[in-house]
C-alpha cells in the first residue's frame, strides 16, 4: 500500500499510461487517450504544487484542482473502449479512491 500520495498519484498516472499503450489507437480511443494521460498526470502535478503553495487559499485551489482532475480521469475511463474490463475496474477504483482523499484534504482545510 502507498501511503505518499505524490508517489500514489505518480503510480496511478504510469498506471494509465501502461493502460493506454495497450488499446486499440482508433478514431474513437485516440481522443479519449490524450485526455485521460492529460488528466490523470494532472492529479499528481496539483497536488505537488498545492504542497509547494504559497498559502492555504492557493493549498485549496490546487487541491480542488486535482481532485477535479481525479474526477475527469473517472470520466474518460468510462469512455475508453477496452477489451480489459478488470484492469480497467482497477483503475477507476484507484481513481475513485485519490478524488475521496482529496476531498478528505480539502475538507480538513475548510
Amino acid at each position: 500500500m502507498i501511503y505518499d500520495l505524490e508517489e500514489r498519484c505518480l503510480v496511478f498516472a504510469r498506471a494509465i499510461r501502461d493502460f493506454c499503450k495497450v488499446l486499440k489507437h482508433d478514431t474513437i480511443n485516440l481522443v479519449y487517450i490524450k485526455q485521460i494521460i492529460r488528466s490523470s498526470s494532472s492529479i499528481g502535478a496539483n497536488y505537488i504544487e498545492a504542497n509547494e503553495s504559497l498559502g492555504k487559499q492557493d493549498m485549496k485551489m490546487k487541491i480542488n484542482i486535482s481532485r477535479k482532475e481525479a474526477k475527469e480521469t473517472q470520466y474518460w475511463l468510462k469512455l475508453l473502449i477496452s477489451d480489459d474490463e478488470k484492469q480497467k475496474q482497477i483503475l477507476e477504483k484507484e481513481a475513485e479512491e485519490l478524488k475521496r482523499i482529496l476531498s478528505a484534504i480539502l475538507n480538513k482545510l475548510s
